[in-house]
């Protein structure tokens, strides 16, 4: 189980396949999640870089499964195109049911090599090597202003950390996929 691991998948599919620059708004899919939330209300229209910052940053639940509708159409879909791109980038022994982790009533699985092999996938991208690297954001939408710090610890802690996703559920207990750079590279 790999719990909010899971939302690196869920960004770069979306930094891949949208226009960062739309504004969704948000809809009662939202009802369901808990958890880790950037606390998105029904009728709030939000950019999907704000959506995708609100993931990484907050570990977004609500923000995951509003990425998931905008890409996908439905949550069914999105987590079809989740698993086709980790076959493409060569996660052999992953498999995602849902776009945010959470895992009573479905579960994400996937190993160590497979989540490494993910995040130097997603850390080649600049936008999201930009999101996971940042430390505050702050933004407003028609409904509230939100200033989010990234809950990455070692982005504060560890001078050599450049970014990455952890996660935590009861069942998968703590996962982390970290990025760090040696000085000079």
């Amino acid at each position: 189980l790999i719990a909010s691991t899971t939302k690196i998948m869920t960004a770069i599919l979306t930094i891949e396949n949208g226009n960062l620059n739309d504004y969704v708004e948000v809809g009662d899919e939202i009802m369901k999640m808990y958890g880790t939330n950037i606390y998105l209300e029904i009728g709030e229209k939000i950019s999907i870089t704000d959506l995708l910052y609100g993931l990484i940053l907050r570990s977004g639940n609500d923000a995951s499964v509003v990425l998931a509708k905008y890409i996908g159409g439905t949550e069914e879909n999105f987590v079809k195109l989740m698993n086709e791109k980790a076959k493409q980038i060569g996660m052999t022994n992953t498999d995602f049911l849902n776009p945010h982790g959470l895992d009573d009533d479905t579960k994400n699985y996937s190993t160590a090599l497979d989540m490494a092999i993910l995040s130097k996938y997603a850390y080649q991208n600049n936008i999201y090597r930009k999101i996971a690297s940042t430390k505050k954001y702050k933004t407003t939408t028609n409904k509230k202003t939100y200033l989010w710090n990234n809950r990455n610890k070692l982005l504060y802690r560890y001078n050599l950390c450049t970014g990455g996703k952890n996660g935590y559920t009861p069942k998968a207990g703590k996962t982390f996929s970290k990025i760090a750079k040696k000085k000079g590279e």
